[in-house]
């Protein structure tokens, strides 16, 4: 069967379990839109604001779900306005297959109107891209790419399709998706029993957990493999919500805003277990504190092996893989003393006042009315460190946020895209005002698509993180980090046609976030706190992890 260019995409991504992508339309990728016109009961496609919100709405899609997420942009700045979203999925290893289109062949290296050359761009944020010059290889590249994106350690990859392409025609054939299979040939016996010994000789062993366990979906696996050794359980933010927030072994998170627990439990163990983890520099700090102890990584990656930190020994593979092969090879431990000393190091999360709006006092009333089921998706800032602190997570994928690039606008397009793939759940994006001003137009696409997904801005006048460092380290210079943007949040929620509330008082909280629950579309909470608020504990930037500054000792 001879068809186009632009009818063999969408008929691939049909092969591929495709159901939604997220884009914006533009001249180079005409022909494709056009299919996506006749195909729109296969295909929902999901107009966004801006490129860089379909990029993140596509990253949100993927974490929340475990799919591949999908966007599609024009050439020249539509191409390049995805790239942040790009670098986003790439630090944190979201699997996604970004589409744009560009000028026609003749055209490609001559400065033509539009034209970019987004391959050379995104190849260093990309696991593979390709530029379709041959019409008859777009089939197999795009069965490529969807592997690409999610074997191993999963990333975005792009596909770059100039017009003329989408345009002619050859023969299509359908082609059953390349299976995922589980990477374990580099598990060896003799890994397994290195590691073997190294647990079974630890009278002290800590368990740092990253976002690997999320991906490999190792939940399970891993409360298995902690309750084994009766190991304490520390978490990067990138696995906040991998493992039960309430179970007597979570320490909480690890690093510049972790807990005293997993902070200390680092510089004391006598052998750090890490698991999908890639030793973040906001985690570690200065690692010299930690060289007393035994290190045992296991990941997918081999690049992650000793590339931050040497360990003493290693598996590489697939997680869930390695765990299951593990687990039965250990001695069940007790390590009485050792659990007996963290759990004294625990503190009691703090009791939120009730004469002042917090974020503490936020994350309780979330606590209580969440069964489970909501998905909290972030910004970058005060906002998201305090979420992670503060919000009691139940449930594996609940947690969306930019780990590795940090970036600020993010939450939003993440939460739409979590929303239109959960649709079962219900999705807050907590915002402060600093980041919801960078791409609070995707609340537009919200409305458009009545998602019922809840807006919280923690309305601060000011881009706190940053704020927080002037104070700490710059003498209190608030150079350029005060807002005072005459913004009324409400007003503008609802000109786009969202309803929205504002908190001042207490006494509203209970209220608001009832009706906002209760709400079929999408809702705006404008939540007022202290500009001087800041986020405790904290690890000043290369530190040691042990060094931790509480509001007492400010």
């Amino acid at each position: 069967m001879l068809l186009t260019g632009a009818e063999i995409l969408i008929k691939s991504l049909l092969d591929e379990g495709v159901e939604t992508i997220f884009g914006y339309p533009g001249g180079a990728v005409l022909n494709i839109y056009d299919e996506l016109y006749k195909y729109k009961d296969k295909i929902r496609h999901v107009l966004t604001c801006h490129e860089q919100g379909a990029s993140h709405a596509a990253d949100g899609y993927a974490r929340a779900t475990g799919k591949v997420g999908v966007c599609l942009a024009t050439s020249g700045p539509g191409a390049t306005n995805l790239v942040t979203g790009i670098a986003t999925a790439y630090m944190d290893s979201v699997p996604m297959v970004a589409i744009t289109g560009n000028v026609a062949k003749p055209l490609l290296g001559k400065d033509s109107f539009q034209e970019v050359d987004i391959t050379g761009i995104t190849m260093p944020i990309t696991k593979h891209n390709y530029i379709v010059r041959d019409i008859n290889e777009l089939q197999d590249i795009i069965r490529e790419a969807f592997y690409i994106a999610q074997e191993g350690r999963p990333g975005p990859v792009l596909i770059d399709i100039p017009k003329d392409v989408t345009a002619e025609k050859t023969q299509y054939n359908k082609i059953i998706p390349k299976e995922i299979v589980r990477k374990s040939e580099h598990i060896t016996e003799k890994s397994l029993q290195e590691a073997v010994e190294l647990i079974n000789q630890s009278k002290k062993p800590l368990i740092y957990a990253g976002g690997g366990i999320g991906i490999s979906e190792a939940t399970s696996e891993l409360i298995r493999f902690a309750e084994k050794i009766n190991s304490p359980v520390s978490t990067s933010l990138m696995c906040m919500s991998e493992f039960p927030n309430d179970h007597e072994l979570y320490t909480g998170m690890i690093g510049m805003h972790g807990t005293k627990a997993s902070n200390i439990a680092a510089t004391k163990c006598d052998l750090l277990i890490t698991l999908g983890a890639r030793f973040s520099d906001r985690v570690i700090g200065n690692q010299n504190h930690i060289k007393n102890a035994k290190i045992l990584q296991i990941d997918v990656d081999p690049a992650e092996i000793n590339k931050n930190i040497k360990v003493d020994t290693c598996i590489v593979g697939d997680l869930k893989v390695a765990l299951n092969q593990l687990i039965p090879l250990i001695d069940e431990k007790k390590n009485e003393e050792w659990f007996n000393t963290i759990n004294n190091l625990k503190e009691n999360k703090k009791i939120a006042s009730n004469s002042e709006l917090t974020p503490e006092l936020l994350f309780d009333k979330l606590n209580e009315l969440n069964d489970g089921d909501f998905i909290i998706s972030t910004e970058v800032g005060q906002h998201q460190m305090w979420t992670a602190q503060y919000f009691n997570f139940k449930s594996e994928r609940t947690f969306i946020t930019s780990g590795g690039l940090g970036t600020m606008g993010y939450g939003l397009g993440a939460a739409i895209g979590a929303q239109i793939g959960r649709i079962d759940r219900r999705v807050f994006n907590i915002a402060g005002d600093g980041s919801f001003g960078m791409n609070c137009n995707e609340l537009v696409t919200a409305v458009k698509n009545n998602l019922p997904l809840i807006q919280v801005v923690m309305n601060n006048n000011c881009l706190g993180m940053v704020r927080q460092w002037q104070d700490f380290f710059y003498e209190g210079r608030y150079s350029e980090t005060t807002l005072d943007r005459p913004t009324d949040y409400v007003k503008l929620a609802e000109a786009f046609g969202a309803k929205a509330f504002r908190i001042t008082e207490v006494d509203e909280i209970d209220d608001i976030l009832r009706k906002a629950l209760d709400s079929e579309g999408p809702v705006l909470i404008d939540y007022l706190i202290n500009s001087d608020k800041k986020v405790f504990p904290m690890v000043a930037p290369g530190a040691p992890i042990n060094q931790i500054i509480s509001e007492e000792d400010i």
